[in-house]
């Protein structure tokens, strides 16, 4: 039976990733999260509920070195979730942002080499390792903004320019990361995410906006957005996501080492202002939204090229931007009294 750590898997993406891997009945999948964030206990009792007899939750923090060597002792894979993830929460506190995105991460990455350094290494990273994306040529047009030079979006080739406390400290963790792989040996695979999204998404203002924005346009509540509102990017459903984390895994050999762009790439963009149409058109309703000015860091575009990863796996994204929100809402209309309660 395989040994899966998934840190931060009562969160969004983790629990999705957990739920995944449950699915195998040789997979024992340890849930290791702090439950800080709004909505994790919801996740855990919902992943409760099927009884699964290979899960197991551990509350612990990524900043306890110690306990991580523990919990990993002997591991066969690990998907490294747990973050700090909002831009405004690491302007305001710093400190706190890199001690648990960067520091947490360098913990994790040493108690893998010392304990179960034959295990893969799967890493959550960010498009904000790029900054702001300002040198690149933009167009603006009526609702949204186009890269004029690069038609198939960012790749990995894109320099890195950490932009925002949050940028620098994913940043730091992505670099260690792919160093443990050449220093170390550690089969290491970093994914820069671009939005993602679907059940279990609890987003907020600071993040995860595809969700804030579908939740709020449900409760009839008014949206703030800062910037123009023509900022775009590409959106992935979290399924998609996942898929690709599999196929990395099963490639282990082709991927380890390796840093990968991934998002819904050039055929599923919105804009801020389509997103509301979108919604709108959908649910049949008027939103309100007022305007704010735009946030450190922030790009008017990102698009992600996922041609590296197209390449070295075949993944490529199977569910589209509409197919993928009609499930999210459906999701939001089950859970809003639960969402309720956590605003």
């Amino acid at each position: 039976m395989k040994k899966i750590i998934v840190t931060g898997g009562a969160g969004f993406i983790g629990i999705n990733v957990a739920y995944a891997l449950l699915k195998k009945k040789d997979n024992f999948v340890i849930i290791y999260d702090n439950l800080s964030r709004a909505g994790t206990e919801k996740n855990l009792e919902w992943i409760s509920s099927f009884n699964f007899p290979n899960l197991q939750f551990i509350k612990g923090d990524v900043r306890d070195y110690k306990k991580l060597k523990e919990v990993v002792k002997n591991s066969n894979e690990i998907y490294h979730l747990a973050a700090q993830v909002a831009v405004t929460k690491s302007v305001e506190d710093p400190i706190e942002d890199f001690k648990i995105n960067a520091e947490g991460t360098l913990y994790l990455l040493e108690a893998c080499r010392l304990k179960c350094p034959d295990a893969i290494f799967i890493f959550s990273s960010t498009n904000k390792v790029y900054g702001d994306l300002s040198h690149l040529k933009i167009k603006e047009g009526k609702k949204r903004y186009f890269l004029v030079n690069k038609k198939n979006g960012i790749s990995e080739d894109e320099n890195l320019d950490f932009h925002s406390p949050y940028g620098n400290s994913k940043g730091v963790a992505d670099q260690y990361v792919r160093d443990y792989y050449r220093i170390y040996g550690l089969k290491t695979v970093v994914f820069r995410q671009s939005c993602i999204y679907g059940p279990h998404q609890y987003g907020n203002e600071d993040q995860g906006w595809v969700a804030h924005f579908v939740i709020k346009s449900i409760l009839n509540e008014k949206i703030n957005i800062y910037g123009d509102g023509k900022q775009v990017r590409d959106i992935l459903e979290v399924s998609d996501l996942i898929k690709a984390y599999i196929l990395a895994v099963k490639k282990i050999e082709l991927c380890k080492g390796e840093i990968f762009n991934i998002g819904g790439g050039v055929k599923n963009t919105f804009s801020l202002c389509e997103l509301i149409e979108y919604l709108e058109k959908t649910l049949n309703r008027k939103i309100e939204v007022e305007f704010f000015d735009w946030r450190p860091g922030d790009q008017k575009v990102f698009i992600s090229n996922n041609k590296k990863l197209e390449t070295k796996t075949g993944w490529k994204p199977e569910i589209d931007k509409e197919k993928g929100l009609k499930r999210l809402i459906n999701w939001v209309k089950r859970n809003i009294n639960i969402i309720k309660e956590l605003k």
